[in-house]
């Protein structure tokens, strides 16, 4: 489940790039809005998927319930960037955007060294 874990954020991770780069497309060419709102249902569907593997990792896994708060906290600042982003206020969307980026990356980061660090017996990440 760690494992399903790790790949459900960095979907989430990936999907929030390819949300940057779509932003820029948007700007300059026809299809760049087509592109950037598909990425925005990816991205969201992403950050679900973090909930659930959040919840499949702590309770059957018997993991820390911690990543449930980040992945929920998450998909709360998701749905206020969706919201923003509908709403057209790009002075709150990018940089919302460029926060949720670096938090992504920064759980992935975590998650990543957790699996690289030995398991001690009755120790539990």
């Amino acid at each position: 489940m760690r494992t399903f874990l790790r790949v459900a954020i960095a979907l989430q991770t990936l999907a929030i790039f390819f949300q940057a780069a779509t932003a820029g497309l948007l700007l300059s060419t026809s299809y760049g809005e087509t592109l950037h709102g598909v990425g925005a249902r990816v991205m969201y569907g992403a950050s679900m998927l973090y909930v659930l593997a959040a919840i499949l990792a702590w309770r059957p896994g018997g993991g820390t319930p911690r990543p449930i708060l980040y992945s929920s906290g998450f998909l709360v600042l998701a749905s206020v960037q969706v919201v923003v982003g509908v709403a057209r206020i790009p002075s709150l969307h990018v940089p919302l955007g460029v926060l949720m980026f670096g938090l992504s990356l920064l759980a992935l980061g975590q998650a990543l060294s957790a699996a690289r660090r030995p398991q001690h017996p009755g120790r539990r990440l």
